[in-house]
Parts: structure tokens; sequence; C-alpha cells
């Protein structure tokens, strides 16, 4: 029997379950099973736990055949524990490295009905924000456990589930289970400290409590917030039911302290203005003046001081009017100290401002006009040309919607890289801020400028450019040395004109989802500049290549290295001279340097030998695969849409273990390649004279990299993208 079940619930957290698991699955601590339940999520969460325990035998996954909610999922987990203690844990939240060790130390240790863990709320900025438990026990319990009578301030502590590991026979015979509905843990966690004989507290920061930016239940306005009512009705329920019982009797002299918790959480739910909408206010009050006359009890309850106490005066007599002039005023307070806070920088951002204010006024006179029916503005890598996603796009719908008009934003210096016929206009200009105001669909591979507005009946399209391998938008944000100089507020509002997000496949997906969550539509089709890849006939080859100059009998290799931010003037330890000794008389090399390469005037490489080629400058990338037989990279997104083309790819990583910690990596190239794979550049001249860059082992890594990568590639992405966003179809 293992020490510890995990029960780990799973809806829509596809982008969040995977860190979940590793970071249980990687503890010290290998006594233990996962029940990973898919609560019939329509998203790919059930794929991910089958993943998992397909490769660990620790794993059971779980699929339920209607979505029930997390109670509901958390019983169906509990029904399948082995373990001698049950813990649930959410599958967006994960446990702090290393805890497992100490907590197991101490549940066999103490053999508690109940082990309370710390834990700390992690927010989508990194802000981490420290519970309660150093208030409710200045000094920390040690490794000793107590009856709720002799420390019932332990009821101060958060009331979750995932905080709190429960012998699962003291949960069996207390015949406890999770309620359907909102706020289910309220019923279970209240109740389970009430009757624990043995409850001990591990000051030890165990659980990453993630506080999301979109999708959660505390972020979420509506009614169903009035559900917390029937769940703290539950708890009574529960009191009372046992109130006759010795073991009853003991927790009623608890009602007191349970009943200030409740107030206290009416309160919590009612001031956050994130979950009640005003005209809900009322009525929500309403409800909690009805509890606190109906639950009272005749001794009264240790209410607290000062202005919390206050408001449960004002609840006890119902001046529901009093107590939103003192909310207001407390906002006004709020308001007025964040202004002053905020009024250095936004001095300095109107002085920015001035700077194009006649244009700026300009644009926003055009909002004011309506948008134009027709109009689609295009852009692509901050407005460099005619490329990537945007351009096959736009091709697209010249095809299959020829109502719509596009328009592409091109820098002045790149307008001779359009395509004849194609209808543009200059970055910066008249026409660009007009084009920007007036148009009813927004096409990017990058995000917009900060002063584009989501005017209503506008739809912004967001691309992408590429699948991650490097870690991107929030996620940066543990990776200092990669995102110097970012503004991850001014990145979300970015993001949160997106209507729609354009991935290539189920990774993508989830990935983009953790980097920039928003409350965006995903189109997961492939991406519409890999169409090209796939429809491209031998004809097509021989034309790329003869227009690059190349030999229909050379080998042409493509090397495309990505960009180090964090490291300015990072040169690769590559000699092109003796790589093509080692492909042979017939071997020819591409070299092709990232977009955001330092711009230092010096190229990649030294590019003397006429057998290489500098291709850095040629627009559309997808010539350049089309041309190569073999792609050498290392963290680009290049490798993804190359094995579109199910041809040879190798990884050659120099700095791999650095550029992981440094840089952040959302695969592990190594264990994962998409075929042969060398941190060295020996080791890379080795592969080429060996012949292992196309030997069956990485013709096999290379078909599991496409199947798990590439399965949605079809040559009609562009088509799906078109069909859903211009022509309102459902692909």
């Amino acid at each position: 029997m293992p020490l510890i079940s995990f029960v780990v619930p799973a809806y829509r957290v596809q982008a969040y379950l995977g860190e979940c698991l590793d970071s249980i699955l990687g503890q010290p601590v290998d006594d233990v099973e996962v029940i990973g339940v898919d609560d019939h999520s329509p998203d790919a969460g059930g794929e991910i736990l089958a993943e998992y325990a397909a490769r660990d035998h620790r794993v059971r996954a779980v699929r339920l055949a209607a979505n029930g909610g997390l109670g509901p999922a958390r019983n169906a987990g509990l029904d399948l524990a082995g373990g001698e203690y049950v813990w649930f844990v959410d599958g967006d939240d994960w446990l702090a490295p290393d805890c497992l060790a100490e907590v197991a130390a101490r549940l066999r240790a103490t053999r508690p009905d109940v082990l309370v863990v710390d834990h700390v709320r992690v927010h989508w900025d990194q802000r981490a924000a420290r519970s309660a438990m150093a208030e409710v026990f200045p000094t920390p319990p040690g490794p000793v456990t107590f009856g709720l009578r002799e420390r019932p301030e332990a009821l101060r502590l958060l009331h979750t589930a995932w905080n709190k590991l429960v012998r699962r026979e003291f949960l069996l015979d207390l015949g406890l289970r999770f309620p359907p509905g909102w706020y289910e843990d309220v019923p279970f966690s209240y109740p389970v400290l009430l009757a624990a004989e043995r409850i001990g507290v591990l000051d030890r920061v165990c659980v990453n409590y993630r506080q999301r930016r979109a999708g959660a239940i505390t972020r979420t306005r509506g009614d169903r917030h009035f559900e917390v009512f029937a769940q703290w009705d539950r708890v009574f329920r529960w009191l009372d039911e046992r109130a006759t019982t010795p073991a009853g009797a003991r927790a009623d002299d608890l009602r007191p302290a349970v009943f200030e918790r409740m107030i206290w959480h009416y309160l919590t739910v009612l001031g956050n203005g994130e979950r009640i909408a005003p005209e809900l206010r009322p009525a929500f009050f309403a409800r909690i003046a009805a509890d606190h006359a109906r639950r009272l009890p005749p001794g009264g309850y240790p209410a607290p001081e000062g202005v919390e106490g206050l408001k449960h005066r004002l609840v006890a007599a119902g001046r529901w009017r009093t107590f939103s002039a003192l909310r207001a005023a407390n906002q006004a307070r709020e308001t007025a100290r964040r202004q002053a806070r905020r009024a250095g920088p936004m001095a300095r951002e109107a002085a920015r401002r001035g700077r194009d204010a006649l244009l700026r006024e300009y644009y926003r006179a055009e909002l004011r006009r309506p948008p134009d029916p027709t109009l689609a503005v295009y852009a692509a890598y901050w407005y460099r040309g005619y490329v990537c996603n945007p351009a096959a796009v736009y091709e697209a719908a010249r095809r299959l919607a020829p109502h719509v008009r596009g328009v592409w934003i091109v820098r002045r210096d790149r307008v001779d890289s359009l395509p004849p016929g194609v209808e543009y206009v200059v970055a910066g200009s008249r026409e660009y801020h007009r084009a920007l105001a007036r148009a009813t669909w927004l096409v990017n591979n990058v995000n917009f400028p900060d002063f584009v507005r989501k005017r209503p009946g506008s739809t912004h399209v967001q691309t992408h450019h590429g699948t991650p391998v490097k870690v991107m938008g929030l996620d940066q944000q543990r990776y200092p040395l990669g995102a110097a100089g970012m503004d991850f507020g001014g990145l979300l509002r970015r993001v949160d004109r997106w209507d729609y997000s354009v991935s290539a496949n189920a990774f993508s997906t989830r990935m983009w989802e953790r980097a920039y969550p928003a409350a965006y539509t995903t189109l997961e089709v492939g991406y519409p500049r890999n169409d090209r890849l796939v429809t491209a006939t031998a004809a097509d080859v021989r034309e790329v290549r003869a227009r690059l100059g190349l030999a229909s009998d050379e080998r042409v290799v493509l090397y495309a290295p990505t960009h180090r931010e964090h490291l300015p003037g990072y040169r690769p330890p590559f000699d092109p001279g003796l790589l093509l000794d080692a492909l042979g008389p017939a071997g020819r090399l591409l070299v092709r340097s990232h977009y955001f390469h330092d711009r230092d005037g010096r190229p990649l490489l030294p590019v003397e030998d006429p057998r290489v080629l500098n291709v850095s400058d040629h627009d559309r990338v997808e010539d350049l695969y089309l041309a190569a037989d073999v792609l050498v990279t290392d963290y680009s997104s290049a490798m993804f849409d190359y094995a579109v083309l199910d041809r040879p790819i190798v990884v050659y990583a120099p700095d791999w273990e650095a550029y992981r910690l440094a840089r952040g990596v959302y695969l592990d190239l190594l264990a994962e390649p998409p075929g042969a794979v060398t941190t060295s550049f020996p080791g890379l001249l080795d592969l080429f004279r060996s012949g292992a860059v196309d030997a069956p082992a990485a013709t096999a890594a290379r078909g599991r990299f496409r199947a798990r990568f590439c399965a949605l590639e079809d040559g009609r992405a562009a088509e799906r993208v078109v069909r859903q966003v211009f022509l309102d179809e459902s692909s």
C-alpha cells in the first residue's frame, strides 16, 4: 500500500497539468500513487493523463462519462485510492521541489488523521503571497498532533482540500464526500478538522496555489457564487446531525468559531469585485444577514475588532446601505493610494505619447468612424514583410473570401519585398493609423503596438510564428535572464485583444494557454505557412533550388540556430569548412540566422567558401526548407516546420545545459529529439561522417516527433483559419 494517494482532477487545465504531475512524480519519495481524473474535459487533459499513465506505473488515468465538477471528480479518485493518506491536488497547482520527503517523514512519525501543509499563492506575474500559517501559528506546533478543541485557531487556516493530507480510513469511516457545485471545499475541510482527533501542522511550503489570470472560479462573475450558502448549510447540518453523540458534542463546542469563519467567508466572497456583480450584491448581503440570524450561537461568537468587526455588526443589523457606503469609502481611499503610486509612471507615459500625439489623435478620430466591413489588415514580424502564417492566411482569404480586402503593413524599407499586386500601407504613416482603426480583421504573427485598441466588432487573429521550444510569455518570468526589460502587464493587455490564437498542435495549445492566459478561442488547425510544405511538388523543389543556385545532385544542409537574447554577441561553435569536409564534394551549406540576431554588422558565421550561402535575408523560410536535404538547428521552432517534410533533422545543442537553465525550455530535446542529436561540434561531424543523420534510430525518432507535432499539417490549415475567421464556418 502506498503511503500517499494523490487525486488530481483535471478540467480545462491542459496548460498546467504536466507541471503538476511532474512536481509530484519528481519528488524524492517513490511511495506514492497518482489517480488522474479527467472530468470529461474538452481539452487534451485526458490525453496528458493517459500519456503519463503509459510511462509511469504510479499513475492511473480515469475519464468520467460526464463533467460533474471538482467535487464529484475528487470523489471518483477517492474511490480508487489505495494509499494510507489521500492528498487532493488540483491539476493547475504544483508541489514545491523536495517537499514530499518532509511530508512523508511527518506522516510516519506522528500518524495524524489530518496533516495541514503550508502554501503560497503564485500570481501570473510570479508574485508569491504567503498564507496565514505564520499568523495562525506564530510558534509552529512542530511534530505533535492535537485536537481542534486544543488549538481552535487551526480553523483559520485556508479551508481547501489541497492543503490537507487526510488518513484514508479516517475519511471513509467519517463517510465524508465532496458535494457538487462551487465552494465544495467548505463542507469537506471543516468537518474533517472538527472530527479529527489527531491534527498535524507542517509549516513547510508544499503547494504552489496558482492564481490563474483567466478561467478560475475566483475570477468569474456570476450568480453561482450564491452556492456558497448551500455549502455552509451542509457544514451546520453536519454539526446538527452529530450533536447528540460524544464526538459531536465536542465538535459542537466549536460552533461559535465555525460561525465566525462562515461570516468571514461570506464577506470575503462579497468583497471580491470579480465575483459578485454590483446588481447582485444587495441580494447576497441579504443572504448573509439571514444566515447570521439563523445560525448565531446562543452565547455569541468571537467577532473580530476594527473595521472587520464593524462589517459583522452591520450584517447582524441588516444594514446594507451603510455597509455599501463603508465599502465605497474604502475603495475610494485605495484608489487614491494607487493613483499616487502611479503618478510618476503616468507622467513618463504622457511624455512619450506627446511625440506622436497628432497621429494618435487622428487614429482616435478614425476609431469613431464605422469599421470597414471588408477590410482585413495583415502584418508579420514587426512589419518586416509579406511572410509566415499571415501571408498564407492572406492567400487563402483571397481565394475563399474574395469580399475581404487584404492590406499589408510594412516598413518603408521593406516595401520592395512585397509581391506584385499586394495592397499595403507604410508603418507609421497616416494611412497606417487609418487602416488599424477601421479594420474589421487584424491578423499578425506578433502583437500590434500598444496604442491599438480592440474596438467592438473587430476580430484579432494571433497566428504565432512557431511551435515553442524555449519558454514564452508569462513563463519567462521564471527565467529573468531571457526576459530583461519585458513588461508583462503590457504583454497581457496586448493578449487581451486576441479573439483567435492559431495553434499548430496540441502541445502548442497547452503552452500558449499557459504563457498567454486570456479569453481567446484557440484554432488548433496546424500552421498555415506549412501548407506549402505539404502541397509542394518535386517540380516546386527543383524550381526553388534553381533560384538559390543549388544543383540537383548536391546534398544541401540548412543550418538555422535560434537567437540567444540573454547572450548578446553569441556565436555558435561551428566551422562551415569542417562540416563541408564531412559532407564531401557534393555538400552545400545554407546558413540562416534568427531575425533577432545581433545587429552588430557581423554575420552569424564567417562565409568565405563559395559552397556556403548566407540565406538570412531570404524572405520565405519555406523556400529554404524545400531546398534543404537536412536541417541542423538547436532550439529553433524550425524543426517542427521542417519535420512536415519528413527529412532528416539534427539537433546540435552545444550549450544545452546552460540554455535550459538560463532561458528555459518546454521540451527536453535530448530525450525527445526529432532525429539525431549532439552537444558538440566534433559530435556533429561524426553524425554526418557515420551516416547516423539518417540512420534507422534517427528516422524512428523523427517519426515519433512527427506523430506528436505534425499530425494536423495536411495542407489545409490556412483554409480552416479563413473559414472560421472570415466565413464564420465551424472547422
